[in-house]
């Protein structure tokens, strides 16, 4: 697994001043930041593809600020679709369009796997040792 450039500083950009943030923490600890980042940059062309074929060809400058990092992740999968997957907490909405789409619904659109988190955990055989 690994969290392109754009998630990354999303994360460290959604902080809040004076707040711990766990999360933010962890991800800025040298070692996990080096495992975790993915070493690549994102290729303009895909961005500029995911918007215009995932969202749509006619977005306004406002629009595409309300998309945030979105179109990045999606197009750092859609380099390799093959191998890679994009993970999420949103939910399909498939009657939503233009920038209020949702990311499920985009990689779909685009050819990209997609799933959630619950997905995710259950395809790593990921289990704790709590008990009910």
């Amino acid at each position: 697994m690994k969290i392109p450039l754009e998630c990354y500083e999303e994360v460290k950009d959604g902080r809040k001043d004076g707040q711990k943030d766990l999360l933010y923490a962890w991800l800025k600890e040298p070692e996990t930041k080096e495992t975790l980042l993915l070493d690549e940059e994102v290729d303009p062309a895909l961005v500029a593809k995911v918007i215009s074929d995932g969202y749509a060809k006619d977005l306004t400058e406002d629009e595409i600020e309300l998309l945030g990092r979105d179109p990045f992740i999606i197009a750092y999968a859609l380099a390799n679709s093959a191998d890679r997957w994009v993970v999420t907490t949103e939910v399909s909405k498939p009657r939503r369009t233009r920038h209020n789409r949702h990311v499920p619904d985009v990689c779909k659109t685009l050819g990209v796997n997609c799933c959630d988190t619950f997905a995710l955990a259950k395809s790593l055989n990921f289990s704790t040792s709590w008990e009910e």
